[in-house]
């Protein structure tokens, strides 16, 4: 991987909530990400895109349900590959990392002050204890027209994260 494709993981995820920050870097991702594209016969190239589609879910700007087609287009392996790399990707890096932040948001959350607006949320969310992450407040208006929620299209995203 590039020095600056590494540096510009670094920033996205600096952006995420802290839990969330926490929980990625308690995993290298990377490097699985580059083992499952090398078990794939991934040239160079290959797993730098596979490793950039596997950041574009991880911070979440891309719907995980579009990751095998986001595979198969950008990488340039068959359906069945895609399919395949992707169902690793999730059995290897999505889960262990989503176990990660959900225990760390149990364990970082203040729920003696929890309201009853908090209570019914996370009832309507199914359990799901990302409710209770705020998201990281930027300081800089400049910082703010840099981040990348919020583009409306995929394309300008990687090639922000890339250039």
């Amino acid at each position: 991987m590039t020095e600056k494709l590494q540096q510009r993981i670094k920033e996205e995820i600096a952006k995420l909530p802290k839990e969330a920050q926490e929980a990625i870097s308690a995993f290298d991702w990377v490097k699985q990400a580059e083992d499952i594209g090398k078990k794939y016969l991934l040239n160079e190239d290959d797993i730098h895109n596979f490793q950039l589609e596997t950041l574009l879910i991880l911070v979440g700007l891309e719907e995980p349900e579009a990751y095998p087609r986001n595979i198969e287009n950008e990488v340039g392996t068959t359906k069945e590959g895609a399919e395949n790399m992707a169902d690793e990707v999730f059995e290897k890096i999505i889960i262990p990392i989503t176990e990660k932040l959900q225990n760390n948001i149990k364990n970082n959350a203040d729920f003696k002050n929890a309201d009853w607006q908090q209570n019914l949320n996370f009832i309507l969310s199914g359990g799901d204890y990302l409710i209770f992450i705020t998201p990281k407040q930027s300081d800089s208006e400049d910082e703010k027209s840099d981040r990348l929620i919020g583009t409306s299209n995929t394309v300008e995203i990687k090639n922000r994260l890339l250039n």
